[in-house]
Protein backbone atom coordinates (compact mmCIF):
# COMPACT_ATOMS: atom_id res chain seq x y z
CA UNK A 1 0.00 0.00 0.00
CA UNK A 2 1.13 3.35 -0.53
CA UNK A 3 2.72 4.45 2.87
CA UNK A 4 1.52 8.20 2.31
CA UNK A 5 -2.10 7.07 2.76
CA UNK A 6 -0.83 6.74 6.48
CA UNK A 7 -0.67 10.32 7.09
CA UNK A 8 -4.15 10.88 5.45
CA UNK A 9 -6.43 12.28 8.77
CA UNK A 10 -9.93 10.83 9.07
CA UNK A 11 -12.35 12.84 7.37
CA UNK A 12 -14.45 15.10 9.27
CA UNK A 13 -17.70 13.61 8.91
CA UNK A 14 -16.24 10.14 9.76
CA UNK A 15 -14.69 11.65 13.06
CA UNK A 16 -18.47 12.96 13.61
CA UNK A 17 -19.54 9.71 13.12
CA UNK A 18 -17.59 8.12 15.52
CA UNK A 19 -18.35 11.04 17.96
CA UNK A 20 -22.07 10.21 17.68
CA UNK A 21 -21.95 6.50 17.50
CA UNK A 22 -23.80 5.21 20.85
CA UNK A 23 -25.70 8.43 21.13
CA UNK A 24 -29.53 7.91 21.71
CA UNK A 25 -31.10 11.14 20.24
CA UNK A 26 -35.38 11.68 20.34
CA UNK A 27 -37.15 9.90 18.44
CA UNK A 28 -38.14 13.00 15.95
CA UNK A 29 -36.59 14.17 12.55
CA UNK A 30 -32.84 14.40 12.33
CA UNK A 31 -32.04 18.11 11.09
CA UNK A 32 -29.01 17.65 9.94
CA UNK A 33 -26.51 21.00 9.67
CA UNK A 34 -23.43 18.84 9.44
CA UNK A 35 -22.36 18.70 5.97
CA UNK A 36 -22.39 22.07 3.11
CA UNK A 37 -24.46 20.07 0.90
CA UNK A 38 -27.07 22.59 -0.93
CA UNK A 39 -30.19 20.70 -1.15
CA UNK A 40 -32.03 23.49 -2.58
CA UNK A 41 -34.47 21.85 -5.96
CA UNK A 42 -32.44 21.94 -8.87
CA UNK A 43 -33.15 24.79 -11.65
CA UNK A 44 -35.58 23.53 -14.14
CA UNK A 45 -32.96 24.29 -16.99
CA UNK A 46 -30.57 22.05 -15.70
CA UNK A 47 -32.41 19.10 -14.80
CA UNK A 48 -33.97 19.68 -18.53
CA UNK A 49 -31.26 20.04 -20.22
CA UNK A 50 -29.74 16.64 -18.76
CA UNK A 51 -33.25 14.61 -19.90
CA UNK A 52 -32.79 16.28 -23.52
CA UNK A 53 -28.88 15.18 -23.60
CA UNK A 54 -28.96 11.78 -22.00
CA UNK A 55 -28.08 10.10 -25.37
CA UNK A 56 -24.36 11.56 -25.09
CA UNK A 57 -24.44 8.00 -22.58
CA UNK A 58 -22.93 6.43 -26.04
CA UNK A 59 -20.03 9.00 -25.96
CA UNK A 60 -16.63 9.23 -24.53
CA UNK A 61 -16.07 12.48 -22.87
CA UNK A 62 -12.75 14.41 -23.49
CA UNK A 63 -11.24 15.82 -20.83
CA UNK A 64 -10.65 19.07 -22.61
CA UNK A 65 -14.26 19.20 -22.21
CA UNK A 66 -16.84 20.75 -25.12
CA UNK A 67 -15.39 23.88 -26.97
CA UNK A 68 -19.24 25.28 -26.10
CA UNK A 69 -19.06 24.40 -22.42
CA UNK A 70 -15.54 26.65 -22.20
CA UNK A 71 -16.86 29.09 -24.16
CA UNK A 72 -20.12 29.54 -21.72
CA UNK A 73 -17.42 29.58 -18.96
CA UNK A 74 -15.16 32.10 -20.17
CA UNK A 75 -18.06 34.25 -20.76
CA UNK A 76 -19.52 34.05 -17.56
CA UNK A 77 -15.88 34.47 -15.77
CA UNK A 78 -15.59 37.50 -18.34
CA UNK A 79 -18.40 39.25 -16.86
CA UNK A 80 -18.55 38.21 -13.30
CA UNK A 81 -14.59 39.61 -13.01
CA UNK A 82 -14.41 42.19 -15.32
CA UNK A 83 -12.14 41.17 -17.66
CA UNK A 84 -10.88 42.36 -20.58
CA UNK A 85 -12.12 40.87 -23.94
CA UNK A 86 -9.93 37.99 -24.66
CA UNK A 87 -8.18 37.87 -21.26
CA UNK A 88 -9.60 34.36 -20.72
CA UNK A 89 -8.95 32.39 -23.47
CA UNK A 90 -11.01 29.32 -23.46
CA UNK A 91 -9.02 27.08 -25.95
CA UNK A 92 -6.03 27.15 -23.80
CA UNK A 93 -6.90 28.58 -20.35
CA UNK A 94 -10.03 26.76 -18.95
CA UNK A 95 -10.35 23.14 -18.02
CA UNK A 96 -14.12 22.01 -17.38
CA UNK A 97 -13.93 19.46 -13.96
CA UNK A 98 -15.97 17.03 -11.95
CA UNK A 99 -16.76 19.62 -9.63
CA UNK A 100 -13.71 21.98 -7.80
CA UNK A 101 -13.29 19.37 -5.45
CA UNK A 102 -11.80 16.85 -7.77
CA UNK A 103 -9.72 19.64 -10.06
CA UNK A 104 -8.70 20.98 -6.06
CA UNK A 105 -7.31 17.43 -5.23
CA UNK A 106 -5.58 16.75 -8.53
CA UNK A 107 -3.57 20.07 -9.25
CA UNK A 108 -1.27 18.79 -6.62
CA UNK A 109 -0.71 15.71 -7.52
CA UNK A 110 0.35 17.50 -11.05
CA UNK A 111 2.29 20.55 -10.32
CA UNK A 112 4.26 19.51 -7.12
CA UNK A 113 7.44 18.18 -7.70
CA UNK A 114 8.52 14.82 -6.85
CA UNK A 115 10.53 13.57 -4.42
CA UNK A 116 11.85 16.76 -3.49
CA UNK A 117 14.52 17.62 -0.63
CA UNK A 118 13.69 19.36 1.26
CA UNK A 119 10.07 18.71 1.12
CA UNK A 120 7.96 21.46 -0.67
CA UNK A 121 5.16 23.01 1.39
CA UNK A 122 1.75 23.44 0.54
CA UNK A 123 0.60 26.95 2.47
CA UNK A 124 -3.35 26.51 3.13
CA UNK A 125 -5.54 28.48 5.76
CA UNK A 126 -6.45 27.02 8.90
CA UNK A 127 -9.53 26.12 9.51
CA UNK A 128 -9.83 24.22 6.31
CA UNK A 129 -11.29 22.28 3.42
CA UNK A 130 -9.48 19.44 4.17
CA UNK A 131 -8.96 17.95 0.30
CA UNK A 132 -6.35 20.88 0.53
CA UNK A 133 -4.28 18.94 3.62
CA UNK A 134 -4.73 15.43 2.00
CA UNK A 135 -3.76 16.54 -1.43
CA UNK A 136 -0.86 18.14 -0.13
CA UNK A 137 -0.09 14.75 1.88
CA UNK A 138 -0.35 12.12 -1.26
CA UNK A 139 1.86 14.22 -3.23
CA UNK A 140 4.55 13.82 -0.80
CA UNK A 141 4.69 17.69 0.41
CA UNK A 142 4.33 19.24 3.80
CA UNK A 143 1.01 20.99 4.72
CA UNK A 144 1.56 24.21 6.44
CA UNK A 145 -1.48 26.02 8.22
CA UNK A 146 -1.94 29.60 7.94
CA UNK A 147 -4.34 30.08 11.29
CA UNK A 148 -7.11 32.41 10.33
CA UNK A 149 -7.44 35.20 12.70
CA UNK A 150 -10.42 37.22 13.83
CA UNK A 151 -11.49 38.87 10.54
CA UNK A 152 -11.65 34.81 8.87
CA UNK A 153 -8.94 34.64 6.92
CA UNK A 154 -4.76 34.08 7.60
CA UNK A 155 -2.49 37.43 7.48
CA UNK A 156 -0.18 36.55 4.87
CA UNK A 157 2.13 39.44 5.11
CA UNK A 158 3.01 38.30 8.46
CA UNK A 159 4.88 34.90 7.00
CA UNK A 160 8.29 34.47 6.98
CA UNK A 161 10.15 34.85 3.56
CA UNK A 162 11.99 31.57 4.51
CA UNK A 163 8.52 29.87 4.67
CA UNK A 164 7.25 31.41 0.84
CA UNK A 165 10.74 30.28 -0.35
CA UNK A 166 10.05 26.72 0.32
CA UNK A 167 6.40 27.28 -0.50
CA UNK A 168 5.12 25.22 -3.93
CA UNK A 169 1.42 25.87 -3.75
CA UNK A 170 -0.84 28.18 -1.73
CA UNK A 171 -4.46 27.37 -1.76
CA UNK A 172 -6.90 30.31 -0.68
CA UNK A 173 -10.42 30.21 0.18
CA UNK A 174 -12.70 33.19 -0.64
CA UNK A 175 -15.37 33.04 0.64
CA UNK A 176 -13.68 30.74 2.68
CA UNK A 177 -15.30 27.54 4.41
CA UNK A 178 -15.98 27.87 7.26
CA UNK A 179 -15.76 31.64 7.93
CA UNK A 180 -16.99 33.43 5.02
CA UNK A 181 -14.35 35.33 4.78
CA UNK A 182 -13.18 37.17 1.53
CA UNK A 183 -10.10 38.16 0.56
CA UNK A 184 -10.12 42.00 -1.32
CA UNK A 185 -8.39 42.54 -4.60
CA UNK A 186 -5.72 44.65 -3.26
CA UNK A 187 -4.58 41.36 -1.10
CA UNK A 188 -5.13 38.68 -4.00
CA UNK A 189 -2.92 41.24 -6.39
CA UNK A 190 -0.31 40.97 -3.15
CA UNK A 191 -0.45 37.45 -3.43
CA UNK A 192 -0.08 36.99 -7.19
CA UNK A 193 2.75 38.84 -7.04
CA UNK A 194 4.33 36.76 -4.37
CA UNK A 195 3.71 34.03 -6.30
CA UNK A 196 5.70 34.77 -9.46
CA UNK A 197 8.67 36.32 -7.10
CA UNK A 198 9.11 32.53 -5.26
CA UNK A 199 7.75 31.19 -8.34
CA UNK A 200 4.70 28.73 -6.44
CA UNK A 201 0.93 28.25 -7.62
CA UNK A 202 -1.86 29.93 -6.56
CA UNK A 203 -4.91 27.92 -6.28
CA UNK A 204 -8.05 29.97 -5.69
CA UNK A 205 -10.83 27.91 -3.96
CA UNK A 206 -13.88 30.46 -5.03
CA UNK A 207 -16.61 27.91 -5.41
CA UNK A 208 -18.45 29.57 -2.58
CA UNK A 209 -18.26 33.45 -5.16
CA UNK A 210 -21.70 33.54 -5.78
CA UNK A 211 -23.23 33.15 -2.26
CA UNK A 212 -22.43 36.62 -1.32
CA UNK A 213 -24.68 38.22 1.49
CA UNK A 214 -23.87 42.08 0.90
CA UNK A 215 -25.01 44.27 -1.90
CA UNK A 216 -21.58 43.74 -3.94
CA UNK A 217 -20.18 40.10 -5.28
CA UNK A 218 -16.60 39.51 -3.45
CA UNK A 219 -13.40 40.02 -5.63
CA UNK A 220 -11.84 37.03 -7.24
CA UNK A 221 -8.31 35.68 -8.36
CA UNK A 222 -9.10 36.44 -11.95
CA UNK A 223 -9.91 39.80 -11.84
CA UNK A 224 -6.98 40.57 -9.25
CA UNK A 225 -5.08 38.70 -12.33
CA UNK A 226 -6.13 40.95 -14.95
CA UNK A 227 -5.25 44.22 -13.10
CA UNK A 228 -1.10 42.61 -13.22
CA UNK A 229 -1.81 41.91 -17.21
CA UNK A 230 -1.62 38.16 -17.31
CA UNK A 231 -2.02 34.93 -15.48
CA UNK A 232 1.05 33.82 -14.44
CA UNK A 233 1.08 30.92 -11.49
CA UNK A 234 -2.75 31.54 -11.25
CA UNK A 235 -5.52 29.13 -10.53
CA UNK A 236 -9.30 29.63 -9.99
CA UNK A 237 -11.33 26.71 -9.29
CA UNK A 238 -15.56 27.24 -9.40
CA UNK A 239 -18.02 24.64 -9.03
CA UNK A 240 -21.12 24.67 -9.86
CA UNK A 241 -22.62 22.39 -6.53
CA UNK A 242 -23.15 25.38 -4.19
CA UNK A 243 -23.99 28.22 -7.14
CA UNK A 244 -26.63 26.33 -8.74
CA UNK A 245 -27.29 24.02 -6.00
CA UNK A 246 -26.35 20.50 -7.81
CA UNK A 247 -23.90 18.96 -6.02
CA UNK A 248 -24.79 15.81 -7.78
CA UNK A 249 -23.63 16.88 -11.13
CA UNK A 250 -20.15 17.09 -9.93
CA UNK A 251 -19.27 20.12 -12.17
CA UNK A 252 -16.70 22.73 -12.11
CA UNK A 253 -13.68 24.39 -13.91
CA UNK A 254 -10.26 25.56 -13.14
CA UNK A 255 -9.06 28.70 -15.39
CA UNK A 256 -6.07 30.48 -15.28
CA UNK A 257 -2.38 29.82 -16.28
CA UNK A 258 -2.09 28.24 -20.12
CA UNK A 259 1.04 26.31 -18.96
CA UNK A 260 0.17 25.11 -15.87
CA UNK A 261 -3.13 23.78 -17.27
CA UNK A 262 -1.33 22.26 -20.14
CA UNK A 263 0.82 19.68 -17.99
CA UNK A 264 -2.96 19.70 -15.78
CA UNK A 265 -4.44 18.32 -19.02
CA UNK A 266 -1.59 15.80 -19.41
CA UNK A 267 -2.39 14.56 -15.70
CA UNK A 268 -5.78 14.24 -15.95
CA UNK A 269 -5.68 12.50 -19.57
CA UNK A 270 -4.13 9.61 -17.49
CA UNK A 271 -6.13 9.91 -15.06
CA UNK A 272 -9.64 9.33 -17.33
CA UNK A 273 -10.74 12.61 -15.73
CA UNK A 274 -13.73 14.15 -17.99
CA UNK A 275 -17.41 15.39 -17.39
CA UNK A 276 -20.04 13.67 -19.13
CA UNK A 277 -21.73 15.00 -22.25
CA UNK A 278 -25.48 15.85 -20.48
CA UNK A 279 -23.38 16.90 -17.39
CA UNK A 280 -21.59 19.69 -20.16
CA UNK A 281 -24.69 20.53 -21.64
CA UNK A 282 -26.17 21.09 -18.28
CA UNK A 283 -23.89 23.26 -16.99
CA UNK A 284 -23.49 25.31 -19.93
CA UNK A 285 -27.27 26.36 -19.21
CA UNK A 286 -26.34 27.02 -15.84
CA UNK A 287 -23.83 28.90 -16.06
CA UNK A 288 -25.82 31.14 -18.78
CA UNK A 289 -28.34 31.76 -16.20
CA UNK A 290 -27.99 33.93 -13.11
CA UNK A 291 -31.55 34.32 -12.45
CA UNK A 292 -31.57 31.08 -9.79
CA UNK A 293 -28.70 31.99 -8.74
CA UNK A 294 -30.25 35.34 -7.50
CA UNK A 295 -33.11 33.75 -5.73
CA UNK A 296 -30.60 30.47 -4.03
CA UNK A 297 -29.23 34.07 -2.61
CA UNK A 298 -31.99 35.56 -1.61
CA UNK A 299 -33.03 31.91 -0.01
CA UNK A 300 -29.52 32.04 2.40
CA UNK A 301 -30.59 35.86 3.03
CA UNK A 302 -33.78 34.83 4.90
CA UNK A 303 -31.94 31.89 6.88
CA UNK A 304 -29.11 34.29 7.99
CA UNK A 305 -32.15 36.43 9.30
CA UNK A 306 -33.79 33.76 10.72
CA UNK A 307 -30.77 32.78 12.37
CA UNK A 308 -29.95 35.90 13.99
CA UNK A 309 -33.50 36.49 15.10
CA UNK A 310 -34.18 32.65 16.51
CA UNK A 311 -30.32 32.49 18.09
CA UNK A 312 -29.44 35.69 18.67
CA UNK A 313 -30.49 36.06 22.30
CA UNK A 314 -27.93 33.14 23.28
CA UNK A 315 -25.48 32.46 20.59
CA UNK A 316 -22.85 35.24 19.27
CA UNK A 317 -24.36 35.47 15.19
CA UNK A 318 -22.17 37.10 12.95
CA UNK A 319 -23.42 36.87 9.18
CA UNK A 320 -20.30 35.86 6.98
CA UNK A 321 -20.00 38.08 3.99
CA UNK A 322 -20.32 34.53 1.94
CA UNK A 323 -21.13 31.28 1.77
CA UNK A 324 -23.73 29.26 4.11
CA UNK A 325 -22.21 28.32 7.03
CA UNK A 326 -22.57 29.92 10.50
CA UNK A 327 -19.62 29.59 12.73
CA UNK A 328 -20.13 30.80 16.22
CA UNK A 329 -18.37 30.35 19.54
CA UNK A 330 -19.45 28.13 21.62
CA UNK A 331 -16.60 26.89 24.00
CA UNK A 332 -15.96 23.06 23.98
CA UNK A 333 -17.38 22.04 20.25
CA UNK A 334 -17.12 18.39 20.75
CA UNK A 335 -19.27 18.31 24.15
CA UNK A 336 -21.30 20.91 22.51
CA UNK A 337 -22.35 19.39 19.22
CA UNK A 338 -22.62 15.82 21.03
CA UNK A 339 -25.04 17.33 24.00
CA UNK A 340 -27.29 18.95 21.15
CA UNK A 341 -27.75 15.71 19.46
CA UNK A 342 -28.22 14.08 22.38
CA UNK A 343 -30.85 16.10 23.44
CA UNK A 344 -32.67 17.62 20.21
CA UNK A 345 -31.58 15.58 17.42
CA UNK A 346 -29.77 18.09 15.38
CA UNK A 347 -26.39 17.64 14.18
CA UNK A 348 -23.54 20.37 13.62
CA UNK A 349 -19.97 19.88 12.85
CA UNK A 350 -17.32 20.64 15.48
CA UNK A 351 -15.20 23.35 14.46
CA UNK A 352 -11.90 21.11 15.84
CA UNK A 353 -12.56 18.68 12.64
CA UNK A 354 -11.86 21.43 10.22
CA UNK A 355 -8.58 22.50 11.83
CA UNK A 356 -5.24 21.88 13.34
CA UNK A 357 -3.26 23.26 16.10
CA UNK A 358 -0.50 25.22 14.68
CA UNK A 359 1.81 27.66 15.84
CA UNK A 360 0.27 26.93 19.39
CA UNK A 361 -3.60 27.72 18.35
CA UNK A 362 -6.19 25.93 17.42
CA UNK A 363 -8.55 28.09 15.46
CA UNK A 364 -11.76 25.70 15.36
CA UNK A 365 -11.52 23.61 18.82
CA UNK A 366 -13.88 26.60 20.59
CA UNK A 367 -16.22 26.53 17.32
CA UNK A 368 -19.37 24.45 15.85
CA UNK A 369 -19.99 24.96 11.73
CA UNK A 370 -23.45 25.16 11.20
CA UNK A 371 -24.47 24.68 7.66
CA UNK A 372 -27.77 26.58 6.64
CA UNK A 373 -28.72 24.12 3.76
CA UNK A 374 -32.20 22.37 3.86
CA UNK A 375 -35.14 23.88 3.26
CA UNK A 376 -36.51 27.51 5.35
CA UNK A 377 -38.48 25.06 7.48
CA UNK A 378 -36.36 22.66 8.29
CA UNK A 379 -33.59 25.15 9.00
CA UNK A 380 -36.12 27.36 11.08
CA UNK A 381 -36.91 24.06 12.97
CA UNK A 382 -33.42 23.34 13.59
CA UNK A 383 -32.23 26.69 14.82
CA UNK A 384 -35.66 26.97 16.90
CA UNK A 385 -34.13 23.41 18.52
CA UNK A 386 -30.76 25.06 19.24
CA UNK A 387 -32.46 27.74 21.07
CA UNK A 388 -34.51 25.02 23.48
CA UNK A 389 -31.34 23.71 24.13
CA UNK A 390 -29.38 26.79 24.98
CA UNK A 391 -32.35 28.24 27.16
CA UNK A 392 -31.19 25.25 29.42
CA UNK A 393 -27.35 24.73 28.68
CA UNK A 394 -25.56 28.29 28.20
CA UNK A 395 -22.50 28.17 26.40
CA UNK A 396 -20.54 28.37 29.98
CA UNK A 397 -21.22 25.12 30.42
CA UNK A 398 -18.90 24.12 27.17
CA UNK A 399 -16.20 26.07 28.49
CA UNK A 400 -12.81 24.46 27.42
Amino acid sequence: MNPLLDTLQAYPFERLRQLLAGVTAPDRELIDFSIGEPRHPAPGIVSEAIIEHLHGLTEYPKVLGDLRLRQAIAQWASQRFHLPPGFLNPESQVIPANGSREALFSIAQAVLPARAKPQPLVLLPNPFYQIYEGAALLAGAEPYYLNCGTNGQPDFKTIDEAVWARCALLYINSPHNPTGATLSCETLQWLIEKSRQHGFVLAADECYSELYTGPDAPAGILEAAAQTGNLDNVLAFHSLSKRSSIPGARSGFVAGDARILKAFVLYRTYLGAAMPPFIQAASIRAWQDETHVIQTRASYAQKFAAARTILGQYLPIEIPAGGFYLWPLVGNGEAFVKALFAEEHVRCLPGAYLSREAQGCHPGQDRVRIALVGSHEDCVEGLERIRHFLETHPLSSFSI
